[in-house]
């Protein structure tokens, strides 16, 4: 009798990028790939007509933001097993990720085995952690600001992202499907509970904490 096979989806912008770890994913036998996606959007329709056992998912996206994509999928379904795969190995990212529900934090400069293991662990119920990120969150409790950024709730944290990278109101609440009442109202409170005053301390705090790239 053949061992039980386990059903990945790739959620990834880059089609070359999803190609290759499509072949290496599908050089084990245990695993198959049954779905693609290039955005967050079509990741949860894939989601819920192919319903894989497993999805790796990236955090840089257009549109929602894998964050608020970790947090839909595990809305719709509370037993998703989400790996975030993505080159953040800030740590804010990763623990926005688990607020959120992923189940597992690789980083793209991992070893390629490494992605392997992670998705066999993470459908196992396992927390899978790369090294690099595993070792900055023993460090995370070393700063006011880091602290702050963790009271953030995932959809707070990607509205944020959003503001820092010069992403206007109606743009925000057109992309999340929310009002832009509702997105002013999510803007002041993160204002608050960062303790800023301003956006352009907004901003500036975002590119201290390697939120949004300075480039």
């Amino acid at each position: 009798m053949s061992a039980p096979v386990t059903k990945v989806m790739l959620v990834d912008d880059h089609a070359v990028v999803r190609e290759g770890y499509r072949r290496l994913i599908e050089k084990h036998k245990d695993l198959t790939v049954v779905a693609e996606a290039p955005d967050g959007q079509t990741a949860y329709q894939l989601y819920k007509s192919d319903r894989p056992d497993v999805v790796v998912l990236d955090l840089s996206m257009p549109g929602k933001g894998g964050i608020e994509v970790v947090r839909q999928l595990r809305q719709w379904d509370g037993n998703a097993h989400i790996l975030v795969f993505t080159m953040h190995q800030n740590v804010a990212y990763a623990l926005q990720a688990f607020q959120a529900g992923a189940k597992g934090y690789i980083t793209k400069s991992s070893a390629p085995e490494l992605l392997i293991s992670a998705i066999r662990d993470v459908y196992a119920g396992k927390t899978a952690i790369s090294p690099d990120v595993s070792h900055a969150l023993a460090l995370t409790r070393i700063d006011d600001e880091g602290v702050a950024l963790d009271s953030l709730t995932a959809r707070e944290f990607d509205i944020f992202r959003m503001i820092a990278d010069a992403r206007s109101i109606a743009e925000i609440a057109t992309t999340l499907n929310l009002s832009p009442k509702t997105v002013s109202n999510y803007h002041y409170l993160i204002k608050s509970k960062l303790g800023v005053a301003s956006d352009i301390e907004l901003v500036h705090l975002a590119l201290r904490l390697r939120i949004v790239d300075p480039g």
